[in-house]
């Protein structure tokens, strides 16, 4: 199967080469904030939005006089930036996201250039438009060997900056095999995985994963580093020093949670057949009393990349709507019960008298409901891999239909709302 991945490298450039790389993230900034004021004008005259074509065209005309610097840089900087801002209003307009802002001159993550052209890999090395053969401080031989096989195309390379690092990522499309078909041949092999705050996740099988929330955990000499930056004397020395100490130690945090949520779920898409998680409104979430904490754990980032690896190796997602009441419906008998607060760390049934904690009793619903689709009439035909579907036509043994999600199912069929709330 063909896919889109990148390959992202650390970067050792010399001192012109990191001159050049600054330049080219900030003529992206800069060609992203001139088409966002043209697009902001013609909104406020109600007029058709521009193009990203159109933008170019614009910006071509007007570089000559307003960008006498647009020599130094690659024409892909600017035109790749107007590509981005028109999928920015497009996404706007559909509902997804903000309306798009400008972007500070000051060191940002959303400061970044996608370049496209002439892109070439060698070993340790990974060659740039405009900017030439830069050495890499990681291996490339991987993606260098893909390239030799034909396995592997390059479609763009996008420069950031993270602190005083460069960085590059080459998206390619790369031609992957198909991964082994895996049977589900009890219910063992379906896993429920409840997402929480005390531990980051609980499987149904008991198995507890600890968070490193390394936010939390560095929090204090954040704010003794921003207290730093904040008493250093504007556009002085030291001022410079304390923003890259406090940049190098944002990085490191953002660095420590990606390392523990790779290896999490790599290590859950290539042992589990079957992974059975909630839709969780993880923005909302982010708004409330629970926001920094709920920020550092990565919920998101965790879901976007356990989708993408199941793809890969053979796994079978399936995801809970945000009404399933995971936390209120007993594992054993299916009783719903009503709010149960976050202090409240075990469960306990009223109808059978259960007492369980109540992350494990809301993975093993989630569970309980993997199996229900699975085996429901509901579901497609065995092997189709769709919807859910055990990949390489296994099957599930037959489970009783008065589980904890078949009484969920009866509450909804009644018509009963949960609004989502656990």
């Amino acid at each position: 199967m063909r896919l889109t991945q990148a390959f992202r490298f650390e970067l050792d450039p010399n001192a012109l080469q990191r001159k050049a790389l600054s330049q080219h993230i900030g003529a992206a900034r800069f060609a992203w904030n001139w088409g966002l004021s043209l697009c902001l004008k013609a909104l406020e005259e109600g007029k058709k939005l521009p193009s990203a074509p159109e933008l170019h065209k614009a910006w071509n005309a007007w570089k000559r006089e307003g960008a006498p610097w647009w020599t130094e840089v690659s024409k892909c900087a600017p035109q790749e930036a107007f590509r981005d801002l028109e999928k920015a209003f497009k996404a706007w307009r559909a509902g997804r996201a903000r309306l798009p802002r400008f972007k500070r001159k000051k060191l940002t993550p959303d400061n970044k250039a996608r370049l496209t052209g002439s892109l070439r890999v060698f070993p340790r090395h990974v060659q740039l438009p405009r900017i030439g053969k830069v050495r890499s401080k990681e291996p490339t031989e991987k993606l260098l060997r893909l390239l030799g096989e034909g396995k592997a195309r390059i479609l763009s390379a996008t420069i950031s900056r993270e602190a005083d690092r460069f960085y590059v990522s080459l998206t390619c499309e790369v031609e992957r095999a198909e991964p082994k078909p895996r049977e589900v041949r009890s219910e063992d092999d379906v896993v429920g995985v409840d997402l929480g705050l005390s531990a980051f996740a609980v499987l149904s099988d008991g198995t507890r994963m600890e968070a490193p929330k390394p936010l939390a955990k560095k929090l204090r000499l954040l704010k003794r580093r921003s207290k730093q930056l904040s008493r250093k004397e504007k556009g002085s020395n030291n001022q410079k020093k304390a923003a890259l100490a406090l940049a190098r130690l944002h990085r490191k945090v953002k660095n420590l949670r990606l390392d523990f949520l790779h290896k999490l779920t790599t290590g859950l898409a290539k042992t589990k057949p079957v992974l059975v998680v909630e839709d969780l409104n993880v923005a909302g979430l982010s708004r409330g009393f629970l926001s920094r904490s709920v920020a550092d754990v990565g919920w998101g980032t965790f879901r976007r990349m356990l989708a993408y690896k199941a793809e890969w190796y053979g796994a079978t997602l399936l995801v809970a709507p945000r009404s399933f009441p995971s936390t209120r419906l007993c594992s054993r008998c299916g009783h719903l019960h009503g709010r149960v607060p976050l202090s409240q760390r075990v469960f306990r049934c009223e109808a059978c008298g259960l007492e369980v904690d109540r992350d494990l009793n809301a993975a093993l619903n989630l569970k309980a409901y993997g199996l229900a689709h699975l085996t429901g009439p509901t579901g497609s035909s065995p092997g189709s891999h769709a919807c859910g579907d055990p990949p390489g036509g296994g099957t599930v043994p037959h489970r009783d239909r008065s589980t904890s999600y078949g009484s969920w199912k009866q509450e909804v069929a009644c018509g009963r709302d949960f609004g989502g709330v656990k």
